[in-house]
């Protein structure tokens, strides 16, 4: 779509900026080690890669750094809180525009849920490792994932502790990004230097024999070990990368937009990769990757070595705290997207409100907690990740897309930071990522059809009629009624005027 992409005076002055690149990078960090590495590495090992879990990671680790590269440019041409919702609406349409944003309200609803069974989890069994045992229906979801790819009861009644931690980090977003931040960093610091002692501690006893076959035979289905095993279990794991993305999400709360959230986006990328990656060579080298199919495999992997004892309270608690940062940084994520479209009139005025004090998106903070904590009582892991996979992939490869058409209809527009051999590095993210969402469940395919579904039917409701450029068109048949309202090249200081 063609425009202007003038700076509208709605994003002007709601949202403080206090965020440098060292905060934006730990927002990334935080967003990103989490349940990938604490729990969803002993999944794909167990039943999709195999010891070729440090390859399926290095796959989804490419695709992440392309679409990476892509969102550094979009990030200094608009510097909003959309993320790639507002990059496509700038770009690709309305109607792309709208998919993509509903599919990542979906993504960081899932993840944040995800992330708080997987904490869930690690709590419980350092409860029971203190004598402190939780009743399973109270810490398990009542829903299960069936061989035939549908839903079935499990007869726990609901995730408590799940439910909990959703609440409490959103209580702590409603009250300030810098509050936020200031704590995600300190968390940060905590789980970085505890995957390091992890790595350090855990490669004395790993045993080579363990990572032989590196990648294992196919079992006969398709995504249980060989080729489609590496394939299906990157894609399944992507999501461990994209906390990048919650990084962009904050770029109206950067005091430089232009330089500091290029470099948030790829120091979080590239740090999270390099710990993944040496995580799980020792993981899968310390114990028999089918023993790691586990809702907590690094703790799998200590309690099979008792020499491990003194490190494995630590490694435990290093890994809640990781995930209650990721659980945090989701759900700072999912509001600001939930303005951004709010504010281009497809969903109801009401989330563009800013609280008068903490100067937070609060009612979409409300909301974002709420459907969060009702998914993270009710759905298991399995489940959650193979439907945040797809989302993402899907925005990322329009993200990539994004760029090309941006080169073509606007290159007059100002970017601090260009995309390298962009026609060739644009156009393989995009297929790395579409490759990527063809290796996932078919029934994950029908989960996303169901949600997309209900979310035209939320646009062709509520979303095209109210849609400001559309409301726009209709006021002033001008020629400026073409611009999308996203600024481009704006400084931080023009946004803030």
């Amino acid at each position: 779509m063609r425009g202007a992409w003038v700076v509208p005076d709605l994003e002007a002055g709601r949202l403080r900026r206090t965020l440098g690149p060292w905060q934006l990078t730990a927002i990334g960090l935080g967003s990103t080690i989490g349940s990938g590495v604490f729990v969803l590495t002993g999944t794909v090992a167990a039943h999709n890669s195999g010891p070729a879990l440090t390859l399926a990671l290095l796959i989804a680790a490419l695709g992440c750094g392309l679409a990476a590269l892509c969102y550094c440019e979009f990030a200094t041409m608009l510097p909003v809180s959309g993320s790639a919702y507002s990059y496509a609406h700038a770009t690709l349409g309305e109607g792309i525009a709208w998919f993509i944003g509903w599919n990542l309200l979906l993504e960081y609803m899932l993840s944040a849920s995800a992330v708080a069974v997987g904490w869930s989890a690690y709590i419980t069994n350092l409860f029971a490792q203190l004598g402190m045992h939780l009743p399973a229906s109270l810490v398990n979801a009542p829903l299960r994932k069936l061989e035939s790819g549908g839903l079935g009861l499990t007869g726990a009644a609901l995730n408590v502790p799940a439910v909990l931690i959703v609440a409490a980090m959103s209580g702590l977003c409603y009250v300030g990004v810098r509050k936020s931040a200031g704590i995600n960093t300190l968390m940060v610091l905590i789980k970085v230097a505890i995957i390091i002692l992890f790595i350090l501690a855990g490669a004395r006893f790993v045993n080579p024999a363990l990572w032989h076959p590196y990648i294992p035979p196919n079992a006969g289905h398709f995504g249980q070990f060989g080729w489609s095993g590496v394939f299906q279990g990157a894609a399944l794991i992507f999501f461990s990368y994209i906390g990048f993305d919650t990084a962009s999400t904050t770029a109206l709360e950067a005091r430089n937009p232009q330089r500091d959230v290029p470099l948030g986006i790829m120091w979080a990328l590239v740090l999270s990769a390099a710990l993944y990656v040496g995580m799980a060579a020792v993981l899968t080298g310390m114990v028999p990757h089918w023993r790691l199919a586990a809702e907590a495999p690094v703790a799998v992997a200590l309690d099979a070595h008792p020499q491990l004892l003194w490190l494995g309270s630590l490694v435990k608690l290093g890994a809640i705290v990781g995930m209650t940062s990721v659980i945090l940084m989701c759900l700072l994520g999912q509001p600001r997207i939930l303005l951004a479209m709010a504010d281009d009139g497809l969903l109801p005025r009401a989330l563009t409100r800013c609280h008068p004090r903490y100067q937070t998106p609060h009612v979409a903070t409300v909301v974002s907690g709420a459907l969060a904590a009702i998914v993270a009582g009710l759905f298991p892991l399995d489940v959650l990740g193979e439907l945040i996979s797809i989302g993402i992939l899907l925005a990322f490869a329009a993200v990539c897309l994004g760029v090309l058409v941006a080169r073509r209809t606007r290159p007059d527009l100002p970017r601090a930071f260009k995309v390298p051999f962009a026609p060739v590095t644009c156009v393989l993210g995009a297929c790395v990522c579409i490759v990527m969402t063809l290796a996932l469940p078919k029934d994950t395919w029908w989960r996303l059809a169901i949600w997309t579904a209900m979310g035209f039917s939320v646009y062709g409701l509520y979303g095209y009629r109210n849609s400001r450029l559309r409301v726009d068109r209709d006021t002033d048949p001008g020629p400026e009624v073409r611009s999308t309202p996203y600024a481009a090249g704006a400084s931080s200081e023009t946004s803030a005027k």
